[in-house]
């Protein structure tokens, strides 16, 4: 790599790290705090109770995610990987929170993202869409603030970049395809944390295949060591699996992702994923038009079906897991690397034809829609940061210094554990059973945030002990 193409990487990193630093010390409060909270209590309880990979729990003991009652708050979704370097970093440090860790891995791993997005298209020749493509990953608003959450989908999207990019050396250098060359093991190593991370990984995987037939044709089906990387990468997801199969009530119910509500291919999806979310979240309106550009640049043939690849991948993901992506916005951090690649593509056909005619119309042309997109998206971004109800931070730190640490308690946020999670204890976030049942399980406090009259009613049946305008806490052991 020349020294010029160094200067411009590490100012594009330098973009993405300040960027994701914007409220790197706030609560987990913001937008889908819920599902952050759900990934950080299990680093936390890594923490606490130690590093049992095998045997992960988390702060909820509800029956709501599995419809199963969980009274050792078992959490069984992705392997944690995440969680693991989240609460090591935190351990072995000893510095900043354990919150803050987890927007710590979050960011190195985009940061290492935006890296392997740049070599990606670089590799295949093209440079100047490979820093458009970084420079866009690094920046779009959308991307930087899931860039810095604490959600293991930013590292599942490194991790599957990483093995595209080193199975794609390992094709292009190795033609005896030797399985103890470095390129290979790297590849192998990232595919499988991949798979480990999120399982939707698999969709993903369709650049990687593109690669082998690219090389070797229908020959591929052929080569032992292509098998071999499919089973060594796989078998790890199929060992969790079938391992978690034992623990049903730590296992959130997952089969309404597909499409629940039949909403595949119905008026409201396209105009979900494709309006709401590609247009007008991530793009900012204005960016549409360069993604379709991206579309038609004058590339080898090879080149754009390798990352027509890309694109393919994520529509069949967005298509197979139509309810999960309709329903969450975070879903779409999956697809960011096909829609800056395409962006890269289509920008730096432009810039190729300004550089040969030097016209600084088309310039001008090209640097309002990108403001205006960097506006427009911002715009729809900004209030992500926001605290959603500061109430629930403010009722779990008097909750923490006023009740034993093993207490468990009863957080009533409609479900909602992100205020369960503020506590710093384990219990349920809403009520799932009749209150005296839900004593009898083990409840002996209970919090209501923003309480209304009838919330303060309990107060008739059960011990008040702090009460203020944002919350009210009941001892459910002490009766009036």
């Amino acid at each position: 790599m020349k020294k010029l193409e160094f200067v411009v990487l590490g100012a594009i990193l330098l973009c993405a790290l300040v960027t994701r630093l914007y409220r790197f010390d706030g609560p987990i409060a913001d937008w889908h705090s819920w599902r952050q909270a759900d990934t950080s209590s299990v680093s936390r309880n890594f923490v606490k109770n130690g590093f049992d990979f095998l045997h992960p729990t988390y702060h909820d003991l509800s029956n709501v995610p599995s419809g199963i009652d969980n009274p050792k708050g078992y959490r069984f979704v992705e392997f944690p990987i995440y969680n693991a370097l989240q609460a090591g970093g935190f351990k072995f440090f000893g510095i900043f929170t354990l919150e803050e860790w987890g927007r710590i891995i979050s960011i190195i791993s985009s940061l290492f993202a935006t890296v392997f997005i740049y070599l990606i298209l670089k590799n295949r020749g093209y440079g100047l869409a490979g820093f458009i493509a970084a420079f866009f990953y690094a920046t779009i608003p959308f991307s930087v603030f899931y860039g810095r959450t604490i959600l293991p989908d930013q590292t599942m999207v490194t991790a599957s970049l990483g093995s595209i990019y080193f199975f794609q050396l390992w094709m292009k250098k190795d033609l005896r395809l030797k399985i103890y060359d470095l390129r290979f093991i790297l590849s192998l190593f990232f595919v499988s944390c991949s798979f480990l991370l999120k399982p939707y990984a698999l969709f993903f995987t369709l650049p990687i295949i593109y690669l082998a037939f690219e090389k070797f044709k229908f020959s591929a089906f052929k080569k032992w060591q292509l098998w071999l990387l499919v089973i060594i990468s796989i078998a790890p997801l199929i060992f969790w699996r079938k391992w978690i199969m034992q623990f049903p009530e730590g296992i959130p119910a997952s089969n309404w992702l597909f499409n629940e509500g039949n909403i595949r291919f119905r008026p409201a999806f396209f105009r979900w994923i494709f309006f709401e979310r590609l247009t007008k979240l991530i793009l900012g309106y204005f960016g549409i038009f360069f993604l379709l550009l991206g579309f038609i640049p004058k590339l080898k043939k090879q080149d754009f079906l390798f990352f027509l690849s890309f694109a393919v991948a994520s529509l069949i993901y967005v298509f197979v897991i139509a309810r999960g992506n309709v329903q969450h916005d975070y879903y779409q951090i999956l697809i960011i690397p096909s829609i800056v690649i395409f962006l890269g593509l289509g920008i730096g056909q432009v810039l190729r034809n300004f550089k040969k005619e030097r016209n600084y119309f088309v310039l001008i042309s090209l640097l309002i829609p990108l403001i205006l997109m960097y506006i427009f998206s911002w715009n729809q971004v900004k209030d992500y940061f926001n605290i959603n109800n500061r109430a629930i931070v403010s009722a779990g730190i008097e909750v923490d210094k006023i009740t034993p640490k093993n207490a468990k308690v009863i957080a009533n946020y409609n479900g909602d554990t992100s205020f369960l999670y503020q506590t710093n204890r384990s219990g349920w976030a809403s009520f799932e059973k009749p209150l005296p049942e839900m004593i009898s399980m083990g409840a002996e406090y209970l919090i209501f945030v923003n309480p209304t009259k009838e919330d303060l009613g309990i107060g008739k049946t059960y011990k008040i002990i702090k009460n203020s305008p944002d919350y009210v806490i009941f001892n459910l052991r002490q009766k009036q």
